[in-house]
């Protein structure tokens, strides 16, 4: 399994992955990179994607994913993938595309445990009532990403 660091406006996103596909993407405080080392070749389109993501470059993103979770979670994951960039859904919006609305719960435990940050969209779902509800992020990151997707924050990056 490979590993790099990647300094973003946000913190310094850890990224996981190997051929078969990124695993892992989280976010953590801080402003220098634990190691400076070569970027795995398994990463390298990862990290550029990210940046260029960042750099306001990049709406989707297409490196090959491998999140680990069970079957519902990865049909949750798989769900948000379909949610556009600058566009946000809500839990129950989210339950009924998965076919059960009852299933909101779940719904928002699944995303929840969402491996792969930002890349997976987590992010753009929010309550029914329009407000900014968990994020294990913080939610000052996902009012930031959802900002910067609608494009308030496009000229206070750095």
């Amino acid at each position: 399994m490979s590993v790099a660091y990647l300094q973003t406006p946000l913190g310094i996103a850890y990224i996981e992955g190997d051929t078969d596909g990124i695993r892992v993407v989280s976010i953590k405080d801080g402003t220098s990179l634990p190691f400076n080392h070569p970027i795995p070749e398994d990463l390298a389109s990862a990290i550029e994607q990210l940046t260029d993501y960042f750099n306001g470059q990049r709406t989707v993103f297409d490196v090959p994913l491998n999140p680990q979770g069970t079957d519902f979670q990865k049909r949750v994951w798989q769900e948000l993938l379909k949610v556009p960039y600058g566009r946000t859904v809500s839990y129950l919006d989210l339950s009924r595309r998965l076919g059960d609305e009852k299933a909101i719960r779940a719904v928002a435990a699944a995303n929840g445990k969402n491996p792969i940050w930002l890349i997976i969209p987590c992010h753009r779902v929010i309550g029914t009532d329009g407000s900014l509800t968990g994020y294990a992020g913080g939610l000052w990151r996902k009012k930031w990403l959802i900002e910067y997707e609608k494009g308030g924050l496009q000229g206070s990056l750095f």
